[in-house]
Protein backbone atom coordinates (compact mmCIF):
# COMPACT_ATOMS: atom_id res chain seq x y z
CA UNK A 1 0.00 0.00 0.00
CA UNK A 2 1.15 3.48 -1.08
CA UNK A 3 1.47 6.68 1.48
CA UNK A 4 0.58 8.94 -1.11
CA UNK A 5 -2.36 9.57 -3.76
CA UNK A 6 -2.08 9.23 -7.05
CA UNK A 7 -2.86 12.55 -9.17
CA UNK A 8 -6.33 10.97 -10.06
CA UNK A 9 -7.29 9.78 -6.00
CA UNK A 10 -5.59 13.65 -5.55
CA UNK A 11 -7.96 15.33 -7.83
CA UNK A 12 -11.25 12.99 -6.25
CA UNK A 13 -10.11 14.22 -2.69
CA UNK A 14 -9.89 17.70 -3.57
CA UNK A 15 -13.11 17.90 -5.15
CA UNK A 16 -14.57 15.72 -2.62
CA UNK A 17 -13.50 18.23 -0.22
CA UNK A 18 -14.88 21.76 -2.11
CA UNK A 19 -18.20 20.26 -2.73
CA UNK A 20 -18.81 19.30 1.19
CA UNK A 21 -17.30 22.48 2.58
CA UNK A 22 -19.26 24.61 -0.21
CA UNK A 23 -22.66 22.20 0.35
CA UNK A 24 -22.00 22.14 4.29
CA UNK A 25 -21.53 26.59 4.09
CA UNK A 26 -24.76 26.43 1.85
CA UNK A 27 -26.98 24.54 3.98
CA UNK A 28 -25.98 26.16 7.32
CA UNK A 29 -26.53 29.53 5.68
CA UNK A 30 -29.73 28.85 4.78
CA UNK A 31 -31.26 26.89 7.87
CA UNK A 32 -29.75 30.59 9.55
CA UNK A 33 -32.03 32.52 7.05
CA UNK A 34 -34.44 31.10 7.68
CA UNK A 35 -34.57 29.86 11.31
CA UNK A 36 -32.41 31.99 12.85
CA UNK A 37 -30.63 28.30 14.46
CA UNK A 38 -27.03 27.35 13.86
CA UNK A 39 -25.94 23.92 12.55
CA UNK A 40 -25.26 23.01 16.04
CA UNK A 41 -28.64 24.36 17.30
CA UNK A 42 -29.75 22.14 14.59
CA UNK A 43 -28.23 19.25 15.69
CA UNK A 44 -29.22 19.36 19.70
CA UNK A 45 -32.62 20.05 18.58
CA UNK A 46 -32.99 17.29 16.28
CA UNK A 47 -31.69 14.68 18.59
CA UNK A 48 -34.03 16.02 20.94
CA UNK A 49 -37.48 16.07 19.37
CA UNK A 50 -36.10 12.78 17.73
CA UNK A 51 -35.68 11.20 21.55
CA UNK A 52 -38.20 9.86 23.59
CA UNK A 53 -39.96 12.40 25.11
CA UNK A 54 -37.93 15.22 23.86
CA UNK A 55 -35.65 14.44 26.91
CA UNK A 56 -32.01 13.05 26.81
CA UNK A 57 -29.41 12.26 29.36
CA UNK A 58 -26.79 14.79 28.59
CA UNK A 59 -23.77 12.38 28.30
CA UNK A 60 -26.09 9.92 25.85
CA UNK A 61 -26.39 13.66 23.72
CA UNK A 62 -22.55 14.23 24.13
CA UNK A 63 -21.71 10.69 22.47
CA UNK A 64 -24.54 10.89 19.95
CA UNK A 65 -23.64 14.06 18.91
CA UNK A 66 -19.90 12.78 19.43
CA UNK A 67 -19.09 16.46 21.14
CA UNK A 68 -16.57 17.46 23.89
CA UNK A 69 -18.31 17.97 26.94
CA UNK A 70 -17.49 21.71 26.66
CA UNK A 71 -18.98 21.99 23.53
CA UNK A 72 -21.85 20.85 24.64
CA UNK A 73 -22.27 22.70 27.76
CA UNK A 74 -21.08 26.02 26.22
CA UNK A 75 -24.17 25.17 23.14
CA UNK A 76 -26.54 24.24 25.70
CA UNK A 77 -25.95 27.35 28.27
CA UNK A 78 -26.67 29.69 24.61
CA UNK A 79 -29.77 27.25 23.79
CA UNK A 80 -31.50 27.89 27.41
CA UNK A 81 -30.75 31.45 27.11
CA UNK A 82 -33.15 31.28 24.18
CA UNK A 83 -35.41 29.50 25.52
CA UNK A 84 -34.83 26.07 23.34
CA UNK A 85 -34.06 23.73 25.56
CA UNK A 86 -33.93 23.45 29.69
CA UNK A 87 -31.68 21.43 31.74
CA UNK A 88 -32.82 19.44 34.50
CA UNK A 89 -31.18 17.34 37.52
CA UNK A 90 -31.72 13.60 36.43
CA UNK A 91 -33.70 11.54 39.00
CA UNK A 92 -31.64 7.92 38.98
CA UNK A 93 -28.52 9.61 39.33
CA UNK A 94 -27.90 12.85 40.67
CA UNK A 95 -24.35 13.42 38.91
CA UNK A 96 -26.11 13.58 35.73
CA UNK A 97 -28.18 15.63 33.98
CA UNK A 98 -30.84 15.58 31.23
CA UNK A 99 -31.70 17.66 28.79
CA UNK A 100 -35.60 18.38 27.77
CA UNK A 101 -36.35 20.48 24.29
CA UNK A 102 -38.83 22.91 25.74
CA UNK A 103 -42.13 23.39 23.49
CA UNK A 104 -40.79 26.65 21.03
CA UNK A 105 -37.62 24.24 20.71
CA UNK A 106 -39.86 21.78 19.58
CA UNK A 107 -41.83 23.93 17.23
CA UNK A 108 -38.66 25.73 15.84
CA UNK A 109 -37.00 22.22 15.60
CA UNK A 110 -40.05 20.78 13.18
CA UNK A 111 -39.66 23.70 11.11
CA UNK A 112 -36.20 23.58 10.03
CA UNK A 113 -36.18 20.09 10.15
CA UNK A 114 -38.69 20.98 7.17
CA UNK A 115 -36.49 23.87 5.61
CA UNK A 116 -33.31 21.66 5.90
CA UNK A 117 -34.74 18.50 3.89
CA UNK A 118 -35.78 20.64 1.32
CA UNK A 119 -32.37 22.19 0.90
CA UNK A 120 -30.81 18.68 1.16
CA UNK A 121 -33.34 17.95 -2.02
CA UNK A 122 -32.43 20.66 -3.76
CA UNK A 123 -28.70 20.53 -3.62
CA UNK A 124 -28.11 17.21 -3.44
CA UNK A 125 -30.76 14.74 -4.64
CA UNK A 126 -32.05 16.71 -7.54
CA UNK A 127 -28.21 17.54 -8.63
CA UNK A 128 -27.60 13.43 -9.17
CA UNK A 129 -29.44 10.84 -10.85
CA UNK A 130 -30.99 8.06 -9.19
CA UNK A 131 -27.97 6.02 -9.77
CA UNK A 132 -25.89 8.80 -8.29
CA UNK A 133 -27.86 9.22 -4.94
CA UNK A 134 -27.60 4.87 -4.69
CA UNK A 135 -23.90 5.21 -4.67
CA UNK A 136 -23.55 7.98 -2.75
CA UNK A 137 -25.74 6.02 0.02
CA UNK A 138 -23.29 2.72 -0.28
CA UNK A 139 -19.71 5.15 -0.39
CA UNK A 140 -21.37 6.92 2.52
CA UNK A 141 -21.75 3.58 4.23
CA UNK A 142 -18.81 2.19 3.26
CA UNK A 143 -16.34 4.69 4.99
CA UNK A 144 -18.56 5.26 7.96
CA UNK A 145 -18.05 1.38 8.34
CA UNK A 146 -14.29 2.28 8.58
CA UNK A 147 -14.53 5.47 10.11
CA UNK A 148 -16.45 3.11 12.99
CA UNK A 149 -13.29 0.45 12.94
CA UNK A 150 -16.10 -2.28 11.66
CA UNK A 151 -14.25 -3.24 8.57
CA UNK A 152 -10.35 -3.75 8.61
CA UNK A 153 -8.54 -1.53 6.53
Amino acid sequence: MRDGLSEKEATVWESYRRMRALLEARLSRELHRATGLSEADYEVLIALASSREGTMRALELRCGLQWEKSRLSHQLRRMERRGLVVREECAEDRRGTVIRVTGAGCRLAGEARRHYERAVRRHVIEALSAEQVEALGEISRALLAGLRGLRRP
